[in-house]
């Protein structure tokens, strides 16, 4: 499938996902985010896909906010459903998605960049990324899940802090809060995302897939992650993955799953 904002480059068991607007620091608009949906429903219901790398096109920015010109003039109705469409076709999909994330942060991450980024199941940040939400700053709250994804990764304390200034904070300041897991140069930045989609290849996709959702339902409040957690362990038994894992292990040898 071809699109217009974005490119998909498939690798051997991994995709990279790169969003394509340079001249508007790939920003998001509706018709970016309705391709990104379409991209990551498509790369989840691939079997030979077992990780998916989302980045930005140059070196400037992951993705610099939204596209605040298609907004601006929007209504108290308009702007809600704003919020309630693009929470559901993107950020919550791609966290709520079976096939793992990975967010290759290659510069400013900033407002629905950095809700991109947090929906993701982790992060991995260029040296010079720097990340914020600057939403207070234009008179509105962050509305991509901003709010409560970021408590979530950094604490209740700090994330008041970025909201409420609006600042941003470098990609040192985001290690050590929590919000990514490493930090490399511009130019390492994809082959780490690159080794670390390997890794996660050679595991159980069956048994990942049950993994974020046990781990997403200890941060949903009407969910009980140890019972989520109890199901899902109890469903791998019945896997052919599980079959092939354990038999693996018991024959010494490395283990080849069957897929999705």
């Amino acid at each position: 499938m071809k699109y217009k904002n974005i490119l998909v480059d498939q690798k051997d068991r991994w995709a990279i996902i790169t969003i394509n607007r340079p001249n508007k620091l790939n920003a998001l608009n509706r018709e970016t985010i309705q391709e990104l949906h379409d991209a990551f429903k498509a790369l989840d219901n691939n079997n030979k896909i077992r990780a998916i790398i989302i980045t930005g096109s140059g070196e400037k920015a992951f993705v610099a906010g939204a596209d605040i010109a298609e907004f601006a003039d929007f209504s108290v109705k308009e702007g809600g459903k704003l919020a309630k469409k693009g929470q559901k076709l993107l950020f919550d999909f791609v966290e709520n998605l079976s096939t793992p994330v990975i967010a290759a942060v290659n510069g400013f991450a900033l407002g629905g960049g950095l809700e991109l980024a947090m929906a993701c199941h982790f992060r991995v940040a260029s040296d010079n990324a720097k990340m914020g939400l600057p939403e207070v700053s234009l008179g509105v709250i962050p509305g991509y899940g901003g709010t409560q994804r970021l408590p979530q990764l950094v604490g209740k304390g700090h994330a008041m802090e970025m909201i409420m200034t609006a600042g941003m904070i470098d990609a040192q300041k985001a290690q050590k809060l929590g919000l990514v897991n490493y930090i490399v140069p511009q130019e390492e930045l994809l082959p780490l995302c690159e080794k670390l989609a390997a890794k996660i290849s050679n595991n159980s996709p069956v048994a990942i897939a049950h993994a974020i959702k046990a781990v997403n339902a200890g941060f949903k409040n009407n969910s009980n992650g140890f019972a989520i957690e109890i199901e899902a362990f109890g469903t791998c038994f019945g896997t052919a993955d599980f079959k092939e894992g354990t038999t693996a292990f018991l024959e010494k040898r490395k283990a080849d799953f069957p897929g999705k």
